[in-house]
């Protein structure tokens, strides 16, 4: 035991960063719209984390507008976020290697999420994991999407 506690501290002694934490020495990417930056330091979130090659996304929410019955609408401005914020992070979606989606009814919304998700994601597609769930905050959000991109290796 005492071992192992001096290798750990030799170990941050010798790197700080490591105590530090990842997110700490790593980068965070705020939205650009002064709105959506006041409601994600106030609840404490950011778009995206870059710690170390990964860059890691916060969901975005999938909303419909009053008018709208379809919901490749609503999936495609959600494409379009997480886009945005994939190129101020550095990385393309030919860098997302990992996704999870949260769905208040996957019967129905995984054949508009699977369509626009083809627009955006070529092959060989990333892994990917949709998860059903009952409600999301806030309540006028039927899917979540979040990300997991790796920085292109430097030349």
């Amino acid at each position: 035991m005492r071992l192992a506690l001096s290798v750990v501290l030799a170990a941050l002694i010798a790197n700080p960063a490591l105590a530090a934490g990842a997110r700490q020495t790593g980068t965070v990417i705020m939205p650009t719209d002064p709105k959506q930056r006041e409601l994600q330091e106030d609840w404490g979130f950011a778009d995206a984390v870059i710690a170390g090659d990964t860059v890691y996304l916060s969901g975005v929410v999938v909303g419909v507008g009053p008018k709208e019955t379809d919901l490749t609408a609503g999936f495609t401005r959600a494409f379009e976020r997480m886009g945005d914020t994939l190129k101020r992070a550095g990385v393309t979606w030919d860098d997302v290697v990992d996704m999870t989606s949260y769905h208040t009814d996957l019967t129905t919304q995984l054949p508009a999420m699977t369509a626009v998700k083809k627009k955006y994601l070529a092959s060989p597609p990333p892994a990917w994991t949709a998860i059903g769930i009952s409600r999301l905050v806030p309540d006028r959000g039927i899917a979540e999407i979040k990300l997991v991109a790796k920085l292109p290796a430097k030349k």
